[in-house]
């Protein structure tokens, strides 16, 4: 079965129109965005287009006043922000709702509780709601993920393993016990390659970042078994190369060293063929 993927609108400038074409000639399923999306909040007659379009949505909520949360911002705040949010969402019919949301600044005791609180407003909209393992969030270090999952057992999962690579200062593989405690509540993977030193690699498919490419894939071939073992369907991917101090730049000039469109739109095309159903131990090439 071939996992849906998602063209993903971080830092794109254009019009909802513009993302819809640029989508369809890419070869992607749908669009992923941020339910404070400029092309969202600019254009009243949006939200309508995108029902309108017929093509699946992912929505992202983020909590906290960015995506590092302020310090400041207590888990009152983030949850009071969370209802109001995925309230936004039901009306445009997700495929899926992805939710930045707590702060690794908090006690892990308190990072618990909250995740509860926070799954138990998920489950009351009805959406399908997955968390993300993002930096400086509830689930952004692998070495702390057992206790929370095992205290919210509802709890589903956006995996952006990139993050963790950053954070353990290592890539991640299908042997480490965070990944495969993780493997069954992952839902919706972010298809973004990091290294030991930073959250995105200059271009997945450059030989020099081949064993980067390889445990990433590895890992999402592990998902998408275990999704096919529960008989689930398997995750979706959105291809999340992204600007913002991801995307390494040229010293002087600032340049990005790559074309986020471009390599988005390669890692779209390299997993539509690989086969990510079979032994999970196997490392591809590209």
């Amino acid at each position: 079965m071939t996992p849906l993927l998602f063209f993903s609108l971080w830092g794109f400038q254009g019009s909802l129109t513009l993302a819809l074409e640029t989508a369809e000639r890419g070869g992607f399923d749908g669009l992923e965005l941020s339910i404070r999306h400029p092309c969202l909040v600019a254009d009243a007659d949006s939200p309508a287009r995108l029902l309108a379009c017929g093509r699946p949505l992912v929505l992202e909520v983020v909590t906290g006043g960015g995506y590092v949360p302020e310090l400041g911002c207590t888990p009152e705040h983030h949850l009071a922000e969370l209802g109001e949010l995925l309230h936004g969402c039901v009306g445009l019919n997700p495929h899926r709702v992805t939710v930045l949301t707590g702060s690794d600044a908090w006690p892990l005791e308190r990072q618990r509780t909250f995740l509860a609180e926070a799954q138990a407003l998920a489950e009351a909209t009805g959406l399908p709601v997955s968390f993300e393992t993002h930096r400086s969030r509830c689930l952004g270090m692998p070495w702390t993920i057992a206790p929370l999952l095992q205290a919210v057992p509802g709890l589903r999962l956006t995996a952006d393993l990139s993050h963790w690579c950053v954070v353990a200062e290592r890539l991640m593989t299908p042997d480490l016990e965070p990944v495969r405690l993780m493997a069954d509540r992952v839902d919706h993977i972010h298809a973004r390659v990091g290294h030991a030193q930073g959250p995105q690699v200059s271009h997945p498919f450059a030989p020099e970042h081949a064993e980067a490419l390889a445990a990433h894939r590895a890992c999402w071939q592990l998902f998408t078994e275990r999704a096919l073992q529960r008989g689930a369907p398997p995750p979706s991917f959105t291809p999340e190369f992204g600007p913002d101090g991801y995307m390494p730049t040229l010293p002087f000039t600032d340049q990005p060293v790559a074309d986020l469109l471009t390599i988005n739109t390669a890692m779209a095309q390299w997993l539509r063929r690989q086969p990510l159903a079979g032994n999970s131990d196997k490392m591809c090439s590209t």
